[in-house]
C-alpha cells in the first residue's frame, strides 16, 4: 500500500480527479466561481501557487501521509465535501448523504473543482447568493493512505478523528461517482429498522409513583421519522409515507446533520387558540400533491411532536429503558419551527400533571415506566393513557340515506367494533361532520359497498342502509357505553386513515 500521494497504476489528467499535471494548478475552476472580496473562502490569487503540501505525522505515529479533510455544507441543500489532498491541491468530492457506514449500499459522490490546501481548515459563513452559499463546519479531518488513483476510480485508507478504514470511489457517469465503504460495519453497528412499528399505550386509570414518567397525550396522529444523511423520512404507523404530504418537515433531517435517527412521536396541526385540533391533522394528512401540500403547509402548519427515540448512530435503543431512551432524547434536543420535544415529568404527581393537560386543552396523559423496554408493533401496560375525554375508533360498516341538506350525501354511519365473533356493532354517527367529510366519506364508502351486512349481527332499523366492507376507519367522541355495549352521544371526529380495521379495539 502506497504511502505517497503518487500515481500507482493511474494516469495523471490536467483537472480531473486522477490529479493534476503538476504542482502548481492555477485552481482557475475554482476563481472563476469566487470572488475573494465577497467571500471569506481562501481565494488564491491567479498565477501563485496552490499552497503548501501538508506533510505532518497522523496520531497513528505515521508520517508523510496526505490529508483529508470531510466538511459539513449547509448550503441550499445539506452535503458533506469529501476532500484529497493530491499534488498540492484538494481533490474534492460532494457527497449527499456523507460516507456510508454499510458496505451494502453505496453513496452518491458528485466530483467537484479542486480547492486550494488552505480550505482544508476553513470554517464559516459563505454569504448567500454566492456560489455554496451556507455555513461549512469541519466535520472531519486526518491522513489517508492510497491504493489506487485512476481517472474512474480512487481507493483510499482513511485515518480520521472520526473516519477510519477503506473507501473507494468509482465514476458512473461525468461529474457523478459512488462512494463505497470496503470495510465491513463498525463493531456493533446495525442498520436502521426499515418498518417503523411503534409501541401502543393501552387505556387504565392514572397510575401514581416514582417508577412512572409521565407525558401528555397529544391529539394528533402517531407517525415515525426517519433521519439519516441529512435527509428524513416520514412513515405512518401502518407503514405509509408521508414525508410528501409534511413538506415542512424536511428542515428536520438537515438540522440532525450527519446524526441517524428513528424517533417516535405525533403529527398535530394546531388552532388558533393554540390547542391540538384533529380535524385541522386530518386536512393535511389526505393530500398527496406535492404543489398543494406546500400551500397547506403555510395555511395549516404541523409539528411532529417527539417523544421516543429508537435508533441512533448504529444502536438499536428499543431493548433500553425508557429513562436510558429518554436521555439520549434529551441530549440531541430535537427543536425546530415544526419539530419538538415533548415534556416528560418525572417529579410531579400524576393529578398535578392530568390538570395541566387539563387546562392546556390537552387530550390527557400518557404513563411509562421508567424501567420499560419500548415494545415494538403492539400494546403493553408499560405505557398507559388516560384520556380526559373518552375517544373510540370505529370501523364503518354501512351508511344511511341523507335528508334534507344531506340528501346528497348521507344521514348516518352505522359503527362496529371487532370482537371475537366478527364486527359487533356499537352504534351509529350523524354529528360532527363538516361538509368536506361527508364528500370525502360518500367517495371512500362507495368503493366498499356491499350486498350484505358485515356485522356479527344485523342491527337494528337496518332497512335502506348501504352495508359497507369493513375497512373504512374513523374515530368519534362519546360520553360512555351504555349496558348494551352501544356507544352514547358519538360525534365523529374524522378518518383515521394511519389505521386498519385490525388495529380498533374497544376502548
Amino acid at each position: 500500500m502506497s504511502a505517497s500521494s503518487g500515481d500507482p497504476g493511474g494516469s495523471r489528467r490536467r483537472g480531473s480527479a486522477a490529479g493534476t499535471s503538476s504542482r502548481h494548478v492555477p485552481l482557475d475552476e475554482y476563481r472563476r466561481k469566487r470572488d475573494g472580496n465577497r467571500t471569506p473562502e481562501p481565494v488564491p490569487a491567479a498565477g501563485t501557487g496552490t499552497g503548501t503540501t501538508t506533510r505532518t505525522g497522523s496520531r497513528r505515529g505515521r508520517t508523510a501521509h496526505p490529508i483529508f479533510v470531510i466538511q459539513e455544507h449547509h448550503a441550499s441543500s445539506l452535503h458533506w465535501d469529501f476532500r484529497l489532498e493530491r499534488d498540492g491541491v484538494l481533490v474534492s468530492w460532494a457527497l449527499p448523504k456523507g460516507l456510508p457506514d454499510d458496505p451494502a449500499h453505496n453513496h452518491l459522490a458528485v466530483h467537484t473543482e479542486d480547492h486550494p490546501m488552505a480550505y482544508a481548515t476553513f470554517e464559516g459563513d459563505i454569504p448567500k447568493g454566492e456560489y455554496g452559499g451556507g455555513t461549512v463546519t469541519v466535520w472531519d479531518h486526518g491522513h489517508y493512505e492510497t491504493d489506487k488513483w485512476t481517472d474512474g476510480e480512487v481507493s483510499v485508507l482513511l485515518d480520521g478523528e472520526r473516519s477510519h478504514g477503506h473507501y473507494a470511489l468509482f465514476r458512473t457517469r461525468g461529474d457523478q461517482w459512488m462512494i463505497h465503504r470496503k470495510d465491513p460495519p463498525p463493531e456493533g453497528w446495525e442498520p436502521m429498522p426499515e418498518r417503523y412499528r411503534p409501541m401502543l399505550a393501552v387505556p387504565g386509570p392514572l397510575p401514581e409513583g416514582d417508577c412512572w414518567a409521565y407525558e401528555f397525550k397529544w391529539d394528533g396522529i402517531r407517525a415515525g421519522a426517519a433521519v439519516e444523511g441529512g435527509r428524513v423520512a416520514v412513515r405512518s404507523r401502518g407503514g405509509g409515507d408521508l414525508t410528501g404530504a409534511f413538506p415542512e418537515l424536511r428542515g428536520l433531517g438537515e438540522a440532525m446533520g450527519s446524526t441517524s435517527a428513528l424517533f417516535d412521536g405525533e403529527l398535530v396541526a394546531f388552532d388558533a387558540d393554540g390547542k391540538p385540533d384533529f380535524g385541522l391533522i386530518q386536512r393535511r394528512v389526505r393530500v398527496e400533491d406535492g404543489r398543494r401540500a406546500a400551500r397547506l403547509a403555510t395555511e395549516v402548519p404541523v409539528s411532529l411532536i417527539i417523544f421516543d427515540l429508537l435508533y441512533l448512530d448504529g444502536e438499536v435503543l428499543t431493548g433500553l429503558p425508557y429513562r436510558e431512551r429518554r436521555r439520549r432524547l434529551e441530549a440531541l434536543d430535537p427543536r425546530g419551527d415544526h419539530w419538538a420535544l415533548t415534556p416528560s415529568f418525572t417529579d410531579l404527581p400524576a393529578t398535578r400533571v392530568m390538570d395541566a393537560a387539563r387546562k392546556a386543552g390537552l387530550e390527557g396523559v400518557v404513563s411509562k415506566r421508567v424501567a420499560g423496554r419500548y415494545v415494538v408493533g403492539r400494546g403493553h401496560h408499560q405505557w398507559i393513557k388516560t384520556k380526559l375525554v373518552r375517544m373510540q375508533e370505529v370501523v364503518i360498516g354501512g351508511y344511511t340515506a341523507g335528508n334534507g341538506s344531506r340528501r346528497d350525501t348521507f344521514g348516518a354511519l352505522l359503527l362496529g367494533v371487532p370482537g371475537d365473533d366478527g364486527l359487533e356493532y356499537v352504534g351509529r354517527v350523524g354529528t360532527g361532520f363538516s361538509r368536506e367529510d361527508r364528500e370525502e366519506l360518500l367517495r371512500r364508502l362507495r368503493t366498499v359497498t356491499r350486498k350484505t351486512s358485515p356485522f356479527a349481527e344485523v342491527p337494528p332499523e337496518s332497512n335502506g342502509v348501504v352495508w359497507t366492507r369493513p375497512s373504512v376507519v374513523g374515530e368519534v367522541q362519546f360520553t360512555e357505553w351504555t349496558r348494551d355495549g352501544v356507544l352514547r352521544h358519538p360525534s365523529w371526529r374524522g378518518l383515521r386513515t394511519d389505521k386498519s380495521a385490525d388495529d380498533v379495539v374497544r376502548e
